[in-house]
């Protein structure tokens, strides 16, 4: 049907696509002027708002009215853009404050860089319904593989606003890949390098029988080729400057006449050995300069030099070396350049083994015509060119949450293959807590402090139980989209809650590369602090069976020697937790098991030793939520009144009595 028809949208930092499946070939729907690239550039007119080339003319005279690369602030901070800025001719709305959704000014409007990317995609779908004369409003849209979640929450809202429900946000490279029609191929490792306007990719995609699996993705969400342009577009700002006495860089209409001219001069320079800028500048003085393949590559160099450590860094992730890749696949403008190439070759060893990198496929049209593959295979259709196609990303970060003593208990750990599910059981480590709050965290480092912060959210109304009593399931589920949705539940009593993270800016590369390598620097010091916090942890809740123990009745058939010797283990016990030891607290926790030993027996033949089940105080520490089997104890939680946590310990024999066990894993 017609109006059932999904299609593939590129929704680009420089430019934009919409394709769609033409029997078994993916194909790109040409626009109102016939052209297939949609630049994303919006602009405000007295004749209304104007989009792609239209919007591109405006931004020539009139450069306060248009805004571009609004991919680039998209689930961005304000402190993440503040290069950008210095070039772009469009301003920010004052008073900004970090953490804050960006809101841009222009056309005498306040608007969200989703709501500016709104405009493109609306665009998108009007060229669809022209060439299908039927509505469009299904889509695929593509993402960076390395946009994080705030990043892809804004591309989902985007597409709302304009009216398409998003049914799935793709990694570019994955499309590409499907673009290309390797799935076709033999097994094999795939690598695809994705250099666009705005973002630098790369993916190593293992294929297996029709399934892509993408076993490690790495990147640079701020490196493209507007940092070529931007590079260029300030050498020539200079030049006018020196050479011509004349200071435009305040001057929107002149910065976008030496963009245009940067624009077409990169463009020849990838066929041709020279390319000469040519700038008329509104003071009516003429900027002219020749430049070489040469000159540009040595003024480039440190950009594309860039993208070789996430390259490297990938490969490292997926455990290959260069030589294990068997297809290389060359995806976005910047890809034409020559030098970019032959840093391809040299990174995964190409020429050596007699290989070339996929180029077959339009570099700007290749990612939304993978798109409109996924798009098909959404749709339900049994064409034959997507038979038994499956694909599977990957998260680039451990998702977990803060546990007793803010160490993070990673629930699903970097690169695992999305979608994804994961559920731990976790319990409480107070008495009579009726409320946890759960601390989301993402990273690699074993403390939550040394973490990213995603959300927070609490579980309330649980029956107040003795500690280590509630059995609280935290489950964590990302979706095709890549978007973490997490949920808990207290068996015992049913309670629940849920939350969608949505934090309002994301991660910067350089934050995410920081986070995976100070992982590296400072594990030994990490898992040294989680020691000894855990073993604190283990060491609180045996003393505190103890002192409870104390209550018990089996405590008055101890010897005085044996009554001595518990006492003297505790004491040295707590000295060690003082001392902050670990080695030492876990020596002293045995000893104290042992001196415990005739005890834990004594209780046994008691009528209320169900919770103990006839275990040493080191055991019943376990079963009470410290054990290796056992679920972790949250860090922070709100513990209900005095009254009522008097009522509750009354009563914790008896709960004890009839409800141990479960405590067992």
């Amino acid at each position: 049907m017609a109006d059932e028809r999904v299609v593939g949208i590129d929704l680009g930092t420089t430019n934009s696509l919409v394709a769609y499946m033409q029997g078994e070939t993916p194909t790109v729907i040409p626009g109102e002027d016939g052209v297939p690239l949609v630049p994303s550039v919006v602009a405000w007119t007295d004749d209304g708002v104007r989009v792609g080339n239209a919007a591109r003319a405006t931004l020539m005279s009139d450069s306060a009215s248009a805004v571009y690369s609004a991919k680039r602030l998209m689930g961005r901070d304000i402190a993440d853009v503040q290069d950008e800025l210095k070039l772009f001719p469009f301003k920010l709305a004052d008073g900004l404050k970090p953490g804050e959704v960006l809101k841009v000014s222009v056309g005498g409007l306040m608007l969200t860089p989703p709501e500016i990317s709104a405009y493109v995609l609306m665009q998108l779908k009007k060229n669809a319904e022209r060439f299908f004369q039927a509505p469009v409003t299904k889509a695929v849209i593509t993402v960076p593989a390395y946009f994080n979640d705030a990043q892809r929450q804004a591309t989902k809202d985007a597409g709302r606003i304009a009216g398409l429900e998003v049914l799935r946000l793709v990694n570019e490279p994955t499309a590409a890949a499907l673009a290309y029609g390797l799935d076709k191929n033999k097994d094999g490792l795939i690598a695809v390098y994705d250099f666009g306007g705005g973002t630098f990719d790369i993916s190593i995609l293992k294929l297996h029988e029709g399934i892509f699996e993408v076993i490690a993705t790495g990147g640079d969400t701020h490196l493209g080729g507007d940092d070529i342009d931007n590079l260029l577009i300030a050498i020539a700002l200079d030049d006018i400057a020196g050479d011509l006495g004349e200071d435009v860089r305040g001057n929107g209409e002149a910065v976008q006449a030496i963009r245009k001219a940067v624009i077409e001069a990169k463009i020849r320079l990838s066929d041709a050995e020279s390319a000469k800028l040519d700038v008329v500048l509104p003071s009516g003085k003429q900027y002219l300069r020749e430049i070489t393949r040469e000159q540009f590559e040595n003024l480039i160099a440190g950009v594309i030099a860039r993208t070789a450590g996430p390259c490297r860094q990938a490969l490292k992730d997926s455990g290959l070396d260069a030589s294990a890749i068997d297809e290389v696949v060359l995806v976005g403008g910047s890809t034409r350049i020559p030098a970019v190439r032959r840093l391809v070759d040299e990174v995964f060893g190409l020429g050596a083994r007699g290989r070339k990198p996929h180029t077959e496929l339009n570099p700007d049209e290749v990612v939304a015509l993978g798109a409109a593959v996924q798009a098909e295979i959404l749709s339900g259709s049994d064409s034959k060119a997507i038979e038994d196609l499956l694909l599977l990303d990957v998260t680039p970060l451990s998702l977990g949450i803060e546990a007793l003593g803010g160490v993070v208990a990673k629930i699903i750990q970097r690169n695992s293959t999305i979608p994804a599910s994961a559920t731990e059981h976790f319990t409480t480590g107070v008495d009579g807590q009726t409320n946890v709050a759960i601390h989301v965290v993402q990273g690699e480092r074993e403390l939550a402090k040394d973490c990213r912060s995603l959300a927070r959210f609490d579980l309330k109304g649980i029956p107040p139980m003795t500690a280590g009593l509630p059995r609280i399931e935290v489950k964590f589920l990302i979706d095709a989209n890549g978007i973490l949705h997490v949920s808990a539940r207290e068996q015992r009593s049913g309670k629940e809650a849920e939350v969608e993270v949505k934090p309002t800016y994301g991660l910067t590369d350089e934050q995410v590369e920081e986070m995976i390598l100070s992982s590296f620097d400072n594990a030994e010091e990490d898992i040294h602090a989680r020691q000894v916090i855990e073993a604190k942890n283990e060491a609180e809740t045996i003393l505190a069976a103890v002192e409870k123990g104390r209550k018990h009745e089996a405590w008055q058939q101890l010897t005085s020697d044996e009554i001595e010797k518990i006492n003297a283990e505790e004491n040295e016990l707590k000295a060690s937790v003082m001392g902050g030891d670990y080695k030492l607290i876990r020596t002293a926790i045995e000893r104290l098991d042992k001196a415990t030993r005739r005890f834990a027996e004594l209780m046994m033949d008691s009528a209320v030793t169900g919770a103990l089940g006839g275990k040493t105080m080191a055991a019943a520490g376990e079963s009470i939520g410290e054990g290796p089997t056992a679920p972790h104890p949250f860090a922070k939680a709100q513990v209900m009144s005095a009254e009522e946590e008097t009522a509750a310990i009354e009563g914790s024999i008896k709960e004890e009595a009839t409800a141990g066990e479960s405590t067992e894993d």
